[in-house]
C-alpha cells in the first residue's frame, strides 16, 4: 500500500506545527521547508481544518496551529483524514463486481483485515511522537524564535 502524497504533507505540516506550538506557522514557512507548492498545501490544510487537526487564525500574525495538542493526535486519524481512498485491491470498491468470487473471496477478506491491522498500527502513534525531538525539528526546519521583546528599564522617580 502507498499513501498518497497528500497524506505526507499533511504527517509533515501537522509535525512542523507541533515543533512550534506556541505561535501559529506561515502556510509559506510550511511550505518552504517542504519544498511543496503553497498552493497545495492550502488544499491539504483544507482537509486538516475540515478533520479538526489544525486550526487558522487570521490576521498579521495569523497562521495556522494545532486544533489539539499533538499527543491528542494520532497517525492514524490524520491518514484516515487525508486519504481520499483506501482501495487495495480492485474489489475493494463497491461498485466492481465483475470477480466471480466477489461473494465468497478470502483474499478480499484478508486485506480488510490487513488494513485494519495497518490502520491500528498507526493509531499507536501521535504527532507527538513524530515530533518529539522538537528542538532537532525546530533546526531541520529552519523554524527560528521570533525577536524578544525589548525589556524595558524601570524608570526611577526623582526627588525634585
Amino acid at each position: 500500500m502507498r499513501l498518497t502524497q497528500q497524506t505526507n504533507y499533511a504527517v509533515r505540516a501537522l509535525m512542523y506545527c507541533a515543533a512550534n506550538p506556541d505561535r501559529p506557522s506561515k502556510v509559506a514557512d510550511i511550505a518552504a521547508s517542504f519544498d511543496m507548492s503553497e498552493t497545495h498545501l492550502f488544499k491539504i490544510m483544507k482537509v486538516l481544518v475540515d478533520a479538526n487537526l489544525i486550526r487558522t487564525i487570521r490576521g498579521r500574525n495569523g497562521g495556522v496551529m494545532l486544533a489539539r495538542p499533538a499527543e491528542q493526535i494520532t497517525v492514524g486519524e490524520v491518514v484516515r483524514s487525508a486519504e481520499e481512498s483506501f482501495l487495495l485491491a480492485e474489489c475493494f470498491d463497491s461498485g466492481k463486481t465483475d470477480c466471480p468470487l466477489i461473494m465468497s473471496c478470502g483474499f478480499n477478506g484478508l486485506l480488510h483485515e490487513a488494513l485494519e491491522a495497518f490502520l491500528d498500527v498507526l493509531d499507536t502513534k501521535t504527532i507527538a511522537d513524530l515530533s518529539e525531538d522538537r528542538p532537532g525539528l525546530r533546526h531541520l526546519l529552519k523554524i527560528t524564535d521570533p525577536p524578544a521583546a525589548p525589556v524595558l528599564k524601570p524608570t526611577v522617580a526623582r526627588a525634585g
